[in-house]
């Protein structure tokens, strides 16, 4: 089968710059695909590169599309290699709607799935409330931005300010030390609201990162460590029993997600990277699919909507 294709560059600035311990983040970038057959039908699909968790940059992905032909073939799109996973799903993404995966536009789950984004800082303390009257009863803060006994101080009166019914996960992007991390896990053992402590060192401190998962009880969850399959296999099979998080239009092939998720029993959580809405409902389908298959059924990382 072959289809035409196209593609189209996007920019969308979020509303206030995101701040993460990888720097600060003034404007999401990706590669809008489309994919015409031959009987007229259209296939979108989204290319989102996140190139400090370890996928392709914007220019290898644009360099990508540019070499290909303008009529592409199935063979072309389940060809593409490991080191551009987020053309992979991108192109896979919109090949899959000829397959008719995606059976009918579902309405968009309740905020109360999805866990949403707190800014980092003081910032936080202001606007959860607007969050939680959004419907939202998971949130995700970003610590490691700033002085750690800074954000502890912020964390105690968030803590003290927020219903106890509230999930919240502390996602550290890799930006602490071993010392740092032992001290927020130790405050967090007596603060039933804290779901997990995310990444907290970084990629290259595995071994390290298994230790403060076996010695505390607040689980630890790997994000950018497991940005990709291979990651995600080695992982798994060097005797990760912590949670996944699992980034679909960063992560490469749809299918091969599918296949692991389906034979390993694993804990893990989707979440987005700012993607457009086409990428997101291409992520959400898939999340909602596999979400059967694991351990827990826990809130999808894609509360982000209100940055844009």
């Amino acid at each position: 089968m072959h289809y035409k294709l196209e593609f189209s560059l996007y920019k969308r600035n979020f509303k206030q710059p995101l701040k993460t311990s990888h720097g600060i983040w003034n404007i999401r970038e990706g590669i809008i695909l489309q994919l015409t057959n031959k009987t007229g039908e259209i296939g979108l699909g989204e290319i989102a590169p996140l190139s400090w968790f370890g996928s392709e940059t914007l220019s290898e992905a644009l360099d990508f599309c540019r070499r290909l032909p303008k009529k592409i073939t199935t063979e072309t799109i389940f060809s593409i290699p490991d080191n551009l996973p987020s053309c992979k799903f991108g192109f896979e993404s919109a090949w899959e709607f000829f397959q008719q995966v995606y059976v009918e536009e579902k309405e968009e789950l309740s905020s109360n799935f999805y866990s949403g984004l707190l800014p980092g800082g003081e910032a936080a303390l202001e606007i959860w409330q607007q969050l939680w009257e959004a419907g939202y009863r998971t949130f995700k803060w970003k610590i490691g931005v700033d002085k750690i006994q800074r954000e502890l101080e912020i964390f105690q009166q968030l803590v003290k300010e927020l219903p106890t019914e509230i999930n919240l996960r502390l996602d550290a992007n890799g930006g602490l030390s071993f010392e740092e991390a032992k001290q927020w896990l130790e405050i967090c053992e007596n603060i039933n609201i804290v779901e997990f402590l995310e990444q907290p060192l970084p990629v290259d401190n595995f071994s390290e990162m298994l230790e403060l998962s076996n010695s505390y009880s607040t689980p630890i969850a790997l994000d950018e460590s497991v940005a990709n399959l291979r990651k995600m296999q080695q992982y798994y099979q060097q005797g990760w029993s912590g949670i996944f998080v699992i980034k679909p239009a960063i992560f490469g092939s749809r299918a091969e997600l599918r296949n692991f998720c389906q034979g390993y029993l694993i804990d893990a959580v989707f979440s987005s990277v700012f993607e457009t809405k086409i990428a997101r409902k291409a992520a959400l389908q898939l999340a909602t699919e596999l979400q059967p298959n694991l351990i827990k059924n826990r809130a999808f990382g894609f509360g982000v909507t209100h940055l844009f």
